[in-house]
C-alpha cells in the first residue's frame, strides 16, 4: 500500500511538471490540463476503493454491535491493497473484538438466565415498579400468585392492581416501610413482612417490594418460643424456691435454738421471694388467660386520661370526638405496653406520641417514638411471644410479652397490628380494629 501511494504521488508530480512545460512552451491553455487531470482522479479513485471498502465494512460491524448483533466479521480477499500487513492487523483485531464480545455476551445470558429462574421459583414475593407512576415491570411467580391468581402483571399499575386488594396490603405498600402485616387470605390470617428499597435502573427510578409470609415461620418460632418461655419459668422457680428452702431450713434451725429475734428478718426475706415469683408468674398468666373483649361505647376524654396517668405521651392531632366501640380496658392494658416501649426505646421522652386516625373502615391507634427502631431480623419476630431485645431484670427488663399482648388484643377485636420504621428514625406502632 505504502509502495502504491509513492508511485501514485511520483506519478503525479511528473505529470504536474509536464504541464507546466506545455504551458510555458506551447502556450496551451489553462482549461486543457483539465485532459491531464482526468486520469489523476481514475487513479486516486482505485488507490482509495479498498480503502472505503475498509471503511463501509468497519461501520456496518459498529452499528452491528450497537444493535446487539456481534457475530459479523470482516475477511480480506484474496488479493489486493487489504492484504497489507497493516490492514490485516486490524482487521485480526476486529475478529478478536467481535469474539471476546460474543463470548461476554453468552455468559451474561447464562447467568441472567440463572438469577431469573431463582428469583421466578423462589417463594419470596417480588415486585419492581417503575416510578413515579407505579407501573410494573416486573412480577415473579409468587407475586403473581399473591396479586392476580397467577395472571401476567407487567405492564399493569400497581395502584389499579390493589383495588380489589386486602385493605392492609393497600396500607402496608402506600407507607413505603418497612413493616409487618397480617391480612385474610382463603379464610385464613396470614402474616406478612414488606421490604421496600429505592433503586436507580438505566438511569430511571424504581421501587423493589419483598413480600414474605411469615405465619409458617411465625408457627416454628412459636413452638421454639413454648420451649424457651418453659425453661425460663424453670429457670425463675429453682431462683426463687432454692432460696426460699434455705430460709425456712434456717428459720426452723433458729426457732428450735431458740432465736426468735432473727426470724422476722428471715420470714420477711421468704416474703419478698414469694412475691418476686407471685409478680413473674401472673405476668405470663396475664398473657394467657385474656378474656374475650367486651365491647362498649368509649368515653374518649376519660379513656386519654386514664393513657396519660400511666404514661405521658403527646397527642397528635385533635381529641377524637367520633364514637367508638371496644374493650376499654384491654385497649388500654395494649396502648400502655405499646407506650411503654416507645418510652424505653432510647429516643427523646418528648417524642413519643399517639394519633387516633380513621381510615375506611378501620379505628387506628398510631404510636410513635424516636427511638433506634428495628432491625429487619427483629421487626421479623417482635410479634413473637416471649421474644424480647431487653435483658431481663433491671429497669427496663423485658418478658417478652408486650408486644405479643398487644396484637392478641387487636386479633381478639378482629382487628390487626403492624410495625414500622420511621424515616428519620425510630419505630411506628399501628394498631388497627374494625368498626
Amino acid at each position: 500500500m505504502q509502495w502504491r501511494l509513492f508511485l501514485a504521488l511520483l506519478a503525479a508530480a511528473l505529470l504536474g511538471a509536464g504541464a507546466q512545460a506545455l504551458i510555458q512552451q506551447w502556450q496551451w491553455p489553462i482549461y486543457s490540463l483539465l485532459v491531464l487531470a482526468l486520469p489523476l482522479y481514475g487513479l486516486s479513485g482505485q488507490l482509495l476503493e479498498p480503502l472505503r471498502r475498509l471503511l463501509r465494512a468497519l461501520e456496518g460491524a459498529v452499528l452491528s454491535y450497537r444493535d446487539g448483533d456481534f457475530s459479523m466479521s470482516i475477511a480480506a480477499g484474496p488479493s489486493g491493497p487489504l492484504r497489507q500487513a497493516e490492514l490485516a492487523a486490524l482487521l485480526r483485531a476486529h475478529q478478536e473484538l467481535g469474539l471476546a464480545l460474543r463470548e461476554q455476551r453468552q455468559q451474561l445470558a447464562r447467568r441472567e438466565l440463572l438469577l431469573d429462574t431463582v428469583v421466578q421459583n423462589t417463594p419470596l414475593a417480588l415486585l419492581l415498579l417503575q416510578e413515579p407512576g407505579g407501573e410494573i415491570s416486573y412480577a415473579n411467580i409468587a407475586a403473581r400468585q399473591l396479586l392476580a391468581q397467577g395472571r401476567s402483571l407487567a405492564g399493569l399499575s400497581l395502584a389499579s392492581l390493589l383495588d380489589d386488594s386486602p385493605e392492609a396490603l393497600r396500607l402496608a405498600l402506600a407507607s413505603g416501610q418497612d413493616q409487618v402485616f397480617g391480612m385474610s387470605e382463603n379464610g385464613q390470617e396470614e402474616l406478612f413482612h414488606l421490604s421496600q428499597r429505592s433503586l436507580q435502573l438505566q438511569g430511571q427510578p424504581h421501587r423493589l417490594l419483598l413480600l414474605r409470609r411469615m405465619t409458617r415461620e411465625l408457627s416454628r418460632q412459636e413452638v421454639a418460643s413454648w420451649k424457651r418461655v418453659i425453661r425460663v419459668i424453670s429457670h425463675e422457680l429453682n431462683n426463687s424456691l432454692a432460696p426460699i428452702s434455705s430460709l425456712s431450713h434456717s428459720g426452723a434451725e433458729l426457732a428450735r435454738r431458740g432465736q426468735t429475734e432473727r426470724l422476722e428478718a428471715v420470714f420477711a426475706s421468704i416474703g419478698e421471694r414469694s412475691r418476686q415469683l407471685h409478680r413473674f408468674l401472673a405476668a405470663y398468666a396475664e398473657f394467657a388467660k385474656l378474656p374475650s373483649p367486651h365491647w362498649q361505647s368509649v368515653d374518649w376524654p376519660a379513656f386519654l386520661a386514664g393513657l396519660l396517668a400511666q404514661h405521658p405521651y403527646r397527642l397528635e392531632g385533635a381529641e377524637p370526638t367520633r364514637p367508638a366501640r371496644f374493650d376499654p380496658g384491654q385497649l388500654a392494658q395494649a396502648l400502655i405496653n405499646l407506650l411503654k416501649n416507645a418510652q424505653e426505646a432510647g429516643g427523646p421522652p418528648e417524642a413519643v406520641s399517639l394519633a387516633v386516625e380513621w381510615q375506611a373502615r378501620e379505628l387506628c391507634f398510631v404510636v410513635r417514638d424516636r427511638g433506634c427502631g428495628m432491625s429487619e431480623a427483629v421487626l421479623a419476630q417482635a410479634l413473637l411471644p416471649f421474644y424480647s431485645t431487653k435483658r431481663s431484670g433491671g429497669q427496663h427488663g423485658g418478658s417478652g410479652l408486650g408486644l405479643a399482648l398487644a396484637r392478641e388484643i387487636a386479633e381478639a377485636h378482629g382487628g390487626r397490628i403492624g410495625l414500622s420504621n420511621r424515616e428519620g428514625g425510630g419505630l411506628e406502632v399501628r394498631l388497627c380494629l374494625p368498626q
